[in-house]
């Protein structure tokens, strides 16, 4: 494969390299499952969230981290951003239709995990 080289074109579709370093579907595959991405996805599955109803329900996350994250994954297409003119501004955080097919997944395995898992005073 040449050098640079980010995508293959396949019969029916193009296709992504995400093993190329420059390829960038790799950076949305870095950003979905970086420690808060994941996080930020499932949190919004069901609803749409202003900023600190966010940071309340995804404990241990700090206001900087989940400001860059939404700043990734905003800038990503998976989550869209609404700003209220108002003193002070409120803003709204959700999932575009890409973030919700993307999300899908993450929620499959989130759920599977959460019904098999032992209880913790079960050991």
């Amino acid at each position: 494969m040449a050098e640079g080289a980010q995508f293959i074109q396949g019969e029916a579709e193009t296709r992504y390299e995400v093993f190329h370093t420059d390829c960038p579907a790799r950076d949305v595959v870095d950003h979905v499952t970086s420690k808060w991405g994941i996080w930020v996805l499932i949190s919004l599955r069901s609803n749409d969230h202003r900023f600190y109803e966010l940071r309340e329900s995804i404990q241990g996350i700090s206001e900087k981290m989940l400001a860059q994250t939404l700043r990734a994954l905003v800038q990503d297409g998976l989550v869209w951003r609404k700003v209220e003119p108002t003193t002070p501004p409120q803003v709204t955080y959700g999932l575009t239709e890409f973030g919700r097919d993307v999300g899908e997944p993450l929620t499959e395995l989130f759920d599977r995990i959460t019904r098999r898992l032992s209880p913790r005073n079960a050991e």
